[in-house]
C-alpha cells in the first residue's frame, strides 16, 4: 500500500497520531462553535391562516420585479432549506437579482389538525397567499415557485385557478410517481394507508426522517459521520455541518388526513399521469396549465428521478415550457456552490423574459 499511510507499523503509528491531532482540534472547535441556526435573510410577516405563515423576505435593496415570486415548499421538511445561511440561499440569489420573494411556512401540525386535507393545504392556505398577494399587489395572478411535494400543490393550485397564476417553476418535483427507479413509490405501493393512518393519527416526522435516511442508509446513515471527523478541526465546516443536521430533525409532523389522500391519489394511483386526483370535489387536469412553466430538475436526485420530473412535459397544455436539468441532487439543488451561481440566475432570467 502507498500514500501518506502505508500499511507498516510506522505508517498505522503516524494515522494514529493524526487522528488524535484531529480529535484534540475537534474538541476546541466544539466548544467555541457558534450560532448555527438556519434562516439567514430578514422576513417579515404579512398573512397567517392558523399555524400556517406568508413571510415576505427583505433583500439589500428594493425589488424591481413587478410581479411577486412565492414559494411553496414541502410539507416534510421545514422550507428553509432555500435560505439555509449565507453563502447557500436560493433566496438570497433571487432577491440580489429584484425577485420580490415570498414563502409559506407551513407551520407544526399537532393532533388538532389530524383532519386537514389536501384541500385545505391548496385551496385554502396556497390558495389564501395566492390572493393576498393578488390584493396587496393589485394584480390578477403571481408567479409561483413550487419545490418536491410543493411543486405537486402548485401544479395542482394552476391546474385549478390558471387565471391567478402567471408563471409557474417546478423544482425536483414528481410527476409520474411509479417510474421504476422511484424506491419510495416502490415501497407505499402495498402500504394499507387508511390502517397505517387510523392507527398513527399524524404521522410522526422521526417516522419519515428514518424512510428516508433508509433510502440510502450507508450513506446518510454512517458514511457522513465518518467523514464528520476529517472537518472537526474546522470551525466553520463544523457549523455548515450542525446546521444541515438541524435543519433535517427539525421535521414536523405529518397531517394524517392529507398523508392518506396524498399517497393514495400520489403515490399509489399515480394521478397526474393516470387521472383521479381530486381535491375538495374537482379533479385535476394537467392540460389545463397552460401558463409558461419552467421545471428545473436535479440529476442525482435519488428523491425525485429525473424521469419522474421530466414527465410534466407532456402533461400540462402550455407551449411555452423549458426543462432545466441540474447536475446535482435533492438537497445539492438549493445548497451546493454551483446551484448558488445558476439556479437563481436561471430563474430570474426565465421570469424576466416573460415580464411583459
Amino acid at each position: 500500500m502507498t500514500g501518506p499511510f502505508a500499511f507498516t507499523p510506522e505508517g498505522l503509528a503516524a494515522e494514529a497520531l493524526a487522528f488524535q491531532r484531529k480529535t484534540g482540534a475537534a474538541l476546541e472547535t466544539l466548544r467555541n462553535v457558534g450560532d448555527y441556526d438556519y434562516g439567514a435573510t430578514e422576513r417579515e410577516e404579512v398573512w397567517r391562516d392558523g399555524k400556517v405563515v406568508l413571510y415576505r423576505y427583505r433583500g439589500e435593496a428594493p425589488p424591481t420585479a413587478k410581479v411577486p415570486l412565492l414559494i411553496s415548499y414541502a410539507l416534510v421538511n421545514r422550507p428553509y432549506m432555500v435560505d439555509l445561511q449565507a453563502d447557500r440561499s436560493i433566496v438570497k440569489g433571487l432577491l440580489a437579482r429584484g425577485e420580490d420573494v415570498y414563502i409559506i411556512d407551513w407551520g407544526y401540525p399537532d393532533r388538532s389538525d389530524r383532519f386537514l386535507a389536501l384541500e385545505d393545504y391548496i385551496e385554502r392556505f396556497l390558495g389564501g397567499a395566492v390572493d393576498f398577494l393578488r390584493g396587496a399587489h393589485g394584480l390578477d395572478a403571481v408567479n409561483l415557485l413550487g419545490i418536491c411535494q410543493g411543486g405537486a400543490f402548485s401544479l395542482c393550485y394552476a391546474s385549478l385557478h390558471p387565471g391567478k397564476i402567471r408563471n409557474l417553476v417546478t423544482m425536483v418535483t414528481p410527476v409520474d410517481f411509479h417510474t421504476p427507479d422511484n424506491m419510495l413509490s416502490n415501497w407505499v405501493q402495498e402500504l394499507d394507508v387508511d390502517l397505517f393512518v387510523d392507527t398513527l393519527g399524524n404521522v410522526p416526522a422521526d417516522l419519515m426522517n428514518w424512510c428516508y435516511l433508509m433510502l440510502k442508509p450507508f450513506r446518510l446513515n454512517l458514511q457522513k459521520y465518518v467523514g464528520l471527523v476529517d472537518i472537526l478541526d474546522d470551525r466553520k465546516a463544523t457549523e455548515d455541518f450542525l446546521r444541515m443536521e438541524k435543519w433535517i430533525f427539525d421535521s414536523p409532523d405529518q397531517a394524517g388526513e392529507a398523508f392518506r389522500q396524498f399517497l393514495k391519489q400520489f403515490y399509489q394511483r399515480n394521478g397526474f399521469v393516470e387521472g383521479g386526483i381530486d381535491i375538495g370535489g374537482r379533479e385535476v387536469h394537467l392540460g389545463l396549465v397552460e401558463m409558461p412553466v419552467l421545471n428545473i430538475y436535479a440529476e442525482q436526485d435519488h428523491l425525485v428521478p429525473p424521469d419522474s420530473s421530466r414527465a410534466l412535459k407532456g402533461l400540462v397544455g402550455t407551449k411555452d415550457y423549458t426543462e432545466l436539468s441540474f447536475r446535482g441532487g435533492h438537497i445539492g439543488i438549493y445548497v451546493s456552490g454551483r446551484a448558488q451561481k445558476e439556479v437563481p440566475q436561471a430563474i430570474h432570467d426565465w421570469l424576466a423574459a416573460r415580464s411583459r
